[in-house]
C-alpha cells in the first residue's frame, strides 16, 4: 500500500483523516499549507509549503512515495496577484485562476485534474478514511420529533438549491422558517448568526427548536470537499438553541464521532444521518 499524501488546510479534518488512515495501517505524509494548516499536523510526517510552491509540493509528494493524494481542510481563497509562485505554479496559474472564477467546486476539480496529469491518483476521504463518514439513522440517544422531521425535509430542499448554485452546504430551519443559510463564511459563522436572532423565532436552551442540515452539493466532487462537523459544531448548535443536526449519510463527515455523539447527548441534541433517497423530490 503506497503512502497517502494529504494536502492540508485548516481545521481538524486533515489530522482526523491522517489518523484514520494510519490506524488502517497506511503510511501518511502531510503537506501543510502555510497560513491555513495548524501545528496539529506535526504528529505526522509532514512538510510546509506556500500556495505558490507547486513545484516544491509535487517534488515532496514524490520523495515520500505518495501515489494517492487528497485535499482536506479549509483554505481561504487567495489574492492571486499577491501569491509568490515558483516556475511550476507560474505555468499552472492561468488554468487555476480561470477555474477559480467559476466557483470553488470548479477550482477544486482543476486542482484534482492537475494532480492526475502529474501522475498522482486523487482520492476522496470516503476512500482514504471511511470511518469518518456519517452512517444512516439516529446516532445518539435522542431522535427527531415530528416538528424536527418537517424542518429536516425543508432544510434538505434548501440545501440542495444552495448547492446547485455553488453557494453553500448547510442551512438552519426552525418551525418551517429558514433562519440562516451557509455561504463563504462557513458553518460556524452561520450558526453564530442564528444564535444572535431573537428567541421568539428560534429555539433556546430551555425550549430547543430548529435543525442544522448539511449535505453535499449536487454537482460537487465528493473527493475534495465533503461537508464536515465536529464537537465544536455540536457545542455551537447547543448554544444556538437548536434541537439537532441532520447530515447526509455517507456523504458527510463527523470528526471524532464518538466524542461528537457524547457531546450531543450531553447537550440534549439529536444527531441524525438521512438518506438522500428517502428525501428525493
Amino acid at each position: 500500500m503506497t503512502c497517502l499524501g494529504i494536502v492540508a488546510g485548516g481545521g481538524e479534518l486533515p489530522g482526523a483523516v491522517a489518523q484514520s488512515a494510519r490506524e488502517s495501517g497506511r503510511d501518511v505524509f502531510i503537506l501543510g499549507l502555510r497560513g491555513s494548516a495548524d501545528s496539529s499536523i506535526a504528529q505526522f510526517s509532514h512538510e510546509w509549503v506556500s500556495l505558490g510552491e507547486a513545484g516544491s509540493a509535487l517534488r515532496m509528494l514524490r520523495e515520500h512515495g505518495c501515489k494517492d493524494v487528497l485535499f482536506a481542510g479549509r483554505v481561504a481563497r487567495p489574492r492571486f496577484s499577491e501569491v509568490k509562485v515558483d516556475a511550476k505554479a507560474f505555468l499552472l496559474l492561468p488554468r487555476v485562476i480561470s477555474a477559480a472564477r467559476k466557483g470553488d467546486d470548479a477550482l477544486l476539480r482543476a486542482l484534482v485534474d492537475i494532480l492526475d496529469a502529474e501522475g498522482f491518483r486523487s482520492v476522496g476521504i470516503a476512500e482514504a478514511a471511511p470511518g469518518l463518514l456519517t452512517p444512516e439513522g439516529v446516532l445518539g440517544k435522542l431522535r427527531p420529533n415530528r416538528e424536527s422531521e418537517t424542518d429536516i425535509a425543508h432544510g434538505i430542499k434548501i440545501v440542495r438549491r444552495l448547492g446547485a448554485l455553488d453557494i453553500g452546504q448547510a442551512a438552519i430551519v426552525c418551525a418551517g422558517l429558514v433562519l440562516t443559510v451557509e455561504a463563504a463564511e462557513g458553518t460556524d459563522a452561520m450558526i453564530q448568526r442564528a444564535a444572535e436572532l431573537p428567541e421568539n423565532i428560534r429555539g433556546s436552551r430551555a425550549r430547543r427548536c430548529g435543525v442544522l442540515v448539511k449535505a453535499l452539493k449536487p454537482l460537487q466532487d465528493g473527493k475534495t470537499d465533503l461537508p464536515v462537523i465536529g464537537v465544536k459544531t455540536i457545542e455551537q448548535a447547543a448554544r444556538a438553541g437548536l434541537a439537532g443536526i441532520a447530515l447526509e449519510s455517507r456523504r458527510t463527515l463527523i470528526v471524532e464521532r464518538r466524542a461528537a455523539i457524547e457531546a450531543a447527548d450531553a447537550a440534549g441534541l439529536f444527531l441524525y444521518g438521512f438518506s438522500t433517497a428517502a428525501y428525493a423530490d
